[in-house]
């Protein structure tokens, strides 16, 4: 028998050989290729929005800088000299505070800005307002239906028709501003933002009227308007009962806490329906550091502008309570006092000596307007004399 020879197997070899190097970089250039074009996708489609839309206007809130301040607006009102003189003091501390949004006063139309005498007041706090607090002088007409008056309050519903603002923060004039509000224009979009009446609480869950965050429209600012004439609304309906019927059930709340402190609340001996729970220690000093706002409200306390009986005072007065080691806690009583001093303290801005003079002075540099608008120089002087 022949035997074929045959040659020895070759072991198996269980790994692959190593691809070569040209073959790795071709690998690469194609897994960088398909990085870079799926991160292009990505970076493209993040900029299409699907639905329309216009820009976020809480969009530049992290970015004051960038913020088109001419779109928002503080807006108060006047119907008379008190309340023209509150208007000048929120616009005051507004401008104090550093507030960046426009301000509007609305004010009726026979009212003007020419200082015919030195006891013209008004007048001479439409031109303050105007030059030293850049207020925006908006005169409307206060309407009226038959014999009945119209209620100054429902003055507030012009503000709805600021529609060259995209939103307007009006502000009862009876309040104390303790820090800029800018913010809140800045919050995401809504009809009306209000706060609640937390002092009604638990019986009622209520708007109130004193702060109303609002994006003007036309069409509901004329329905508002019929909603106010004495022949269409109830004999005790106002602003608030009017506003909570039409935004009552859709309106954004904002908190209380930081926006709607009444003075009253140093006055009450139970907190719990302002700090919203039942646990929490009341700390008066905390509480006006976190607010921003103040509105006065000491029933059955005259406004801060009118003067007090001296026996109401006593009794309405917050008293010291005992403290933990045996001292008096007076600080609701200090805080509460401390408010009205302030309030009154401000108020010499409508009653300031030098308002006279300098209403002698801008009338005698009125005359000279046509020369103020052709000369910057005189232009400038007449800006920085308003601002001492």
């Amino acid at each position: 028998m022949v035997h074929r020879y045959s040659p020895p197997l070759r072991p198996i070899r269980l790994s692959h050989s190593p691809p070569t190097q040209s073959f790795i970089h071709r690998r690469s250039r194609w897994l960088y290729t398909l990085l870079a074009v799926l991160g292009l996708y990505i970076w493209h489609t993040s900029h299409i929005s699907i639905l329309p839309h216009r820009d976020p206007i809480h969009a530049p809130s992290l970015i004051y800088n960038n913020v088109d301040w001419t779109r928002y607006a503080y807006s108060q009102y006047a119907t008379n000299s008190a309340y023209l003189c509150n208007a000048v003091m929120v616009f005051e501390a507004l401008s104090r505070l550093g507030s960046k949004a426009d301000r509007i006063l609305l004010y009726p139309q026979q009212w003007d800005t020419d200082i015919e005498s030195l006891d013209d007041r008004d007048s001479q706090l439409l031109v303050k307002a105007r030059d030293w607090y850049n207020v925006k002088l908006t005169p409307v007409e206060i309407p009226k239906e038959g014999n009945d008056a119209w209620d100054g309050s429902l003055t507030k519903f012009m503000a709805w028709g600021q529609t060259s603002y995209d939103r307007v923060l009006h502000l009862d004039s009876d309040v104390t501003v303790l820090k800029s509000l800018d913010e809140l224009f800045l919050l995401p979009s809504a009809k009306v933002a209000m706060l609640r009446a937390y002092w009604k609480l638990p019986e009622q869950k209520t708007l109130t009227s004193l702060f109303v965050l609002l994006e003007p429209d036309e069409v509901e600012y004329q329905q508002l308007m019929v909603a106010a004439r004495p022949d269409h609304r109830k004999k005790n309906e106002y602003d608030m009962e009017i506003l909570n019927s039409f935004y009552g059930d859709s309106a954004m709340v904002l908190p209380h806490r930081q926006y709607g402190l009444l003075s009253g609340e140093f006055r009450t001996g139970d907190h719990r329906n302002y700090l919203g729970n039942a646990l929490e220690a009341w700390d008066p000093d905390r509480v006006m550091r976190e607010a921003s706002l103040v509105h006065f409200s000491d029933w059955p306390l005259p406004k801060p502008w009118i003067m007090w009986p001296h026996k109401l005072i006593g009794e309405i007065m917050p008293k010291c309570r005992s403290g933990k080691n045996g001292n008096d806690d007076c600080r609701d009583k200090n805080v509460w006092m401390g408010l009205y001093d302030d309030f009154r303290r401000r108020r010499k801005v409508c009653t300031d000596r030098n308002l006279k003079l300098w209403a002698v002075v801008d009338k005698i540099l009125g005359h000279m307007r046509p020369a103020l608008s052709a000369s910057p120089r005189l232009a400038s002087s007449r800006k920085q004399f308003h601002q001492k």
